[in-house]
């Protein structure tokens, strides 16, 4: 991790420079040991924000079409993901949920903190939505504690076919962990699982003040494209 510690301190001030962040609730993060920071999905570049704000090493399994080498703004933001140490995998069928979970338990079985967005794409409108409960399976998994965290004025910064960042404000509110005592043991059963995640978005929205949406966000914006098309 001395690279991420020797990325972020150059990233970290440009960043904050650029775009002024304001957090709240720092303290809810363990100073060592496994946790799950679960977050809200607004923009690719959510990850970056994540990285200053919390003050250990925070590693995401990203997708690998997040890792661009389009525009300007694209290529800067792969190599600051690149630089603080973010993962990237294959989302094809059949093989990216399993390598995504296998690389997250090693992270978690080493003792680091994981950064994941439970809805899984980005949100198209700036509501929250079903989260997937992959999340779900590996904290009771793992045994490692998730904490919630939601971001605010991430999806200002870059939306869809703007070339050139905007300068805006950024927030970062994070809760206290999620009890997920009352599916302790029960990471196979689905229902289990559904209503632990469950839990784990209300407690994301209850920071974010999102409307939730009781539907996937990649349902939606399929739904979206093929009426675009």
């Amino acid at each position: 991790m001395e690279l991420y510690g020797a990325a972020k301190t150059v990233i970290a001030p440009i960043t904050r420079g650029i775009w002024p962040l304001h957090t709240e609730g720092l303290h809810h993060i363990p100073a060592e040991g496994p946790v799950i920071l679960a977050a809200n999905h607004l923009s690719n570049i959510d990850p970056l924000f994540i990285g200053v704000a919390v003050p250990r090493p925070v590693t995401f399994i990203a997708k690998r079409e997040l890792f661009a080498e389009g525009n300007i703004a694209q290529r800067t933001f792969t190599r600051a993901l690149r630089a603080i140490g973010q993962l990237s995998v294959d989302r094809q069928p059949g093989q990216g949920s399993q390598e995504a979970m296998e690389h997250s338990l090693k992270v978690l079985a080493e003792g680091a903190a994981f950064g994941i967005f439970p809805e899984g794409s980005r949100s198209p409108d700036g509501r929250l939505y079903r989260g997937q409960t992959g999340l779900a399976w590996l904290a009771l998994t793992s045994g490692a504690p998730v904490v919630p965290l939601a971001l605010a004025g991430t999806n200002r910064i870059l939306p869809r076919g703007r070339r050139v960042p905007r300068l805006c404000r950024v927030g970062i509110r994070v809760g206290p962990p999620v009890d997920l005592s009352p599916w302790a043991g029960e990471a196979g059963r689905a229902r289990s699982r559904r209503a632990a995640t469950d839990a784990i978005m209300a407690a994301i929205q209850r920071l974010s003040g999102q409307p939730q949406v009781a539907r996937y966000a990649a349902s939606v914006k399929a739904e979206l494209r093929a009426g675009g098309a």
